[in-house]
């Protein structure tokens, strides 16, 4: 019992940072499909429409019907989805313009924006007074500060593995001025995405099934998309799909990007918070870093290593702070259950409103 009592509690965790993994993962293909021709705009469009073909029979066949759809939730849930199409084109079209590696550090400036919404919107306390608020202010500064270090600073080379990188950089001097615009979309995309937690977290305390949160999320998406593409994308050829690439960047997104993204989001939403979940976007340095390094070929630098411990100092500082919380709750708890008096000076109003 205590074991499964340990694995379920290490779920959240194990579930975010196969997230991170996945993610990274997905925008590494995506850039690459991106050099072959593939519309960014029309890649949002296939693979939240494909991850909302997935989940119709679930919709249709095997959802809960005692939580009705009401016109307001659709509405919340429209509202959603134009918040998370406008971030992914924004995000594709940020990753098409710098790379995985900026984006991914780019990414650390989430848990900076979702901390002071959350306790804005009185999702999380701030006693500035309290060592865990001490410790989660501390953790979100100092990870963002290693993200800037990583990429900011780049150092001597620790692992040359091939030429690569060093052409990578005279592609990246000679396009300076797009490598800006994608750092600027992507902190574009950190704000929205930290509204969006928020408000994603305040539609899971409403509504209790989350799978349909997911669908409805994707659909939308796949619909605003469409739209924004007929707009924005006049270019009837962008709409095929010419590469084995282009298909399995459609493929990975559809199933890791909008169906497992979203859904361990929307449970670790209910489950941890908003917070909880913001926090792990420092971890998508250090994992760009070894695939870049492993895959990709490219040379790690001192300043990358430098980062990624400092980020490690903040996640971990953040996590003591969380920790720390859960365990004055569970002492409190506890605490209350063992004084029957304080329960006793509760009881009558219990009392009263079963009379009533």
């Amino acid at each position: 019992m205590g074991l499964a009592s340990y694995m379920w509690s290490a779920m959240p965790f194990m579930g975010m940072v196969t997230v991170e993994c996945t993610d990274i993962g997905v925008s590494v293909i995506s850039k690459a499909a991106m050099s072959k021709g593939m519309s960014n705009i029309v890649s949002v469009v296939y693979y939240n429409a494909l991850a909302s073909f997935i989940l119709l029979p679930y919709i249709l066949f095997c959802r809960n019907n005692q939580a009705p759809i009401t016109f307001s939730l659709l509405c919340k849930l429209f509202l959603l989805g134009f918040m998370g199409s406008s971030g992914q084109i924004m995000y594709l079209t940020g990753i098409k313009y710098s790379s995985p590696t900026l984006t991914a550090a780019m990414m650390n400036l989430i848990p900076i924006f979702t901390f002071p919404l959350a306790v804005v919107f009185r999702m999380e306390k701030l006693q500035l007074r309290s060592a865990s608020s001490q410790a989660k202010v501390f953790g979100a500064v100092v990870s963002v500060t290693g993200a800037v270090v990583a990429t900011l600073y780049k150092g001597p080379p620790i692992i040359i593995t091939s030429s690569f990188s060093n052409i990578a950089q005279q592609l990246l001097l000679s396009r300076q001025s797009q490598w800006i615009c994608g750092g600027l979309l992507i902190a574009w995309v950190c704000l929205s995405s930290a509204a969006s937690s928020i408000f994603q977290a305040a539609i899971v305390k409403q509504y209790p099934e989350k799978m349909t949160i997911v669908f409805f999320h994707a659909f939308f998406i796949a619909i605003q998309s469409a739209i924004f593409s007929v707009i924005l994308e006049r270019n009837p050829s962008a709409w095929e799909l010419k590469s084995t690439v282009e298909v399995a960047a459609i493929v990975c997104s559809a199933i890791f990007s909008s169906l497992f993204r979203i859904g361990v989001h929307t449970w670790c939403l209910y489950q941890k918070g908003p917070v909880y979940v913001a926090m792990f976007k420092p971890l998508g340095i250090v994992i760009a870093v070894f695939l870049t390094v492993m895959f990709l070929g490219e040379t790690l630098y001192l300043g990358s290593v430098i980062g990624s411990v400092i980020i490690a100092v903040g996640f971990y500082a953040v996590m003591w702070g969380k920790t720390k919380e859960r365990n004055m709750v569970m002492v409190l708890e506890d605490h209350e259950v063992s004084s029957p008096e304080l329960y006793g000076q509760r009881s009558p109003l219990l009392q009263s409103n079963d009379i009533v």
